[in-house]
């Protein structure tokens, strides 16, 4: 078990730097990683004006765990095909990262209470690699995952975020990897699918209630009812949404990209948080 250690011992390894922005991405399909699609392009526009990190730490919603928070110390993390019944161009594509192995265990003694480990098995799921080929196709940041942990309530998150936030000062980016509504059960296949109602509405409250910087509302299991459970039958692609928001202050402002609601039940709202210029 690696001494528990704190932010200051993050100086050792990464230098100060101005205020980095956070980053949530609503990936949907796998496929927008091979096709020219509008939420692709401006993926690769927004990768244009974020400044370059020295590392960038991705919560997805494909690794999920329980009992734990798992950490990826890899040094090279693995491109993982984590889905079937696809073109064999998707299962083809790569994203050679290095991994940040020294930062990410400084990362499982931040996470210490809640129960961070090491973990060098893992690498970079379809949430991860599917989004930062566009926004760093060069792959040459270097990358490391932290997982979710399912056992946990929704507010568990927000408290992850916002131990990671300091990480911000130290040329981190943060990016979250889920969808605001994510209700496969509900898909409807073909061109210009109505969006279900469910979807529009939670989608609507998300953003209403992130704007108002109104996270406990966003993680009130009981007060979002059965309108969360018809978004998200299960919450893992929501929980990487309130990590970025845990992860947020009343210094950042607020900016929506790509609120489209896909094939009648998945939001592909992305939203990234910049730190005010000025702000200290």
């Amino acid at each position: 078990m690696p001494a528990t250690r704190t932010l200051d011992d993050l100086k050792n390894s990464l230098s100060p730097s101005d205020r980095m922005p956070l980053v949530f991405l609503g990936h949907g399909s796998p496929m927008n990683a091979i096709e020219d699609s509008a939420y692709s392009r401006a993926w690769t526009e927004l990768g244009k004006s974020l400044p370059r990190p020295k590392a960038i730490l991705v919560v997805s919603a494909h690794w999920m765990t329980r009992g734990t928070t798992l950490v990826d110390v890899s040094a090279m993390p693995k491109t993982i095909h984590d889905f079937y019944g696809f073109p064999d161009e998707l299962f083809a594509q790569q994203y050679p990262a290095q991994g940040a192995p020294d930062l990410a265990r400084e990362v499982v003694s931040l996470l210490a209470s809640h129960h961070a480990e090491e973990d060098d098995t893992w690498g970079l799921d379809h949430g991860a690699w599917t989004v930062l080929k566009f926004l760093y196709p060069g792959a040459d940041v270097p990358v490391f995952q932290v997982s979710i942990d399912m056992s946990r309530g929704l507010d568990h998150q927000l408290e992850i975020g916002r131990t990671l936030s300091a990480l911000r000062d130290r040329g981190v980016l943060i990016l979250g990897s889920g969808n605001v509504v994510h209700n496969l059960r509900a898909v409807e296949w073909g061109k210009n699918v109505k969006p279900h109602d469910f979807a529009l509405e939670f989608d609507r409250l998300f953003a209403d209630k992130l704007t108002d910087r109104d996270f406990t509302a966003l993680a009130d299991r009981a007060g979002l009812g059965t309108l969360l459970k018809m978004a998200h039958p299960s919450v893992d692609h929501y929980l990487p949404a309130l990590t970025v928001a845990g992860a947020s202050d009343a210094r950042d402002d607020l900016t929506f990209m790509t609120d489209a609601i896909d094939l009648a039940a998945v939001s592909m709202r992305s939203f990234v948080f910049h730190a005010r210029q000025g702000a200290t």
